[in-house]
């Protein structure tokens, strides 16, 4: 967990697929940048595939990353750029998917509340969540 003014905080990181089920799950610490810690993460993303993020995973590196796997990145830029990216408002509305997964999360009082404190078992709490969100979308 990170420590802020707030107390101690974490950042739940999910990769989403096109139906808004979990693919990876990650937890960082509340003060640690969204960018640097999707690294790991983009494993599951492959030739041919686009990553939806929203601005705060917006990098250079990630886009070369993306790049050489043969995916795309469509990334809200920073408002602060000097050379902009291509950039699709189209297909970006296509990341409430991810939204809706947390917001699906937060069903789960155990989850919405933090009520577990250790960082593996909340982790393990979020994957068991994400295997019954998972488990809904197969039994349709």
């Amino acid at each position: 967990m990170g420590r802020s003014r707030g107390g101690l905080t974490t950042k739940l990181h999910a990769v989403v697929d096109a139906n808004g089920n979990p693919i990876t799950l990650k937890l960082t610490e509340g003060q640690a940048h969204d960018g640097r810690s999707a690294d790991d993460m983009l494993d599951t993303v492959g030739k041919g595939q686009t990553l939806l993020a929203d601005r705060a995973y917006d990098s250079d590196m990630l886009r070369e990353i993306l790049a050489e796997r043969g995916a795309k990145a469509n990334i809200k830029p920073m408002p602060n750029r000097v050379n902009i990216p291509k950039f699709n408002k189209k297909l970006y509305q296509k990341r409430n998917l991810v939204e809706r997964f947390f917001n699906k999360l937060k069903h789960f009082r155990a989850i919405a509340t933090r009520f577990e404190k250790h960082d593996a078992n909340y982790l393990a709490l979020v994957k068991l969540a994400s295997a019954r969100i998972w488990m809904r979308f197969m039994s349709r």
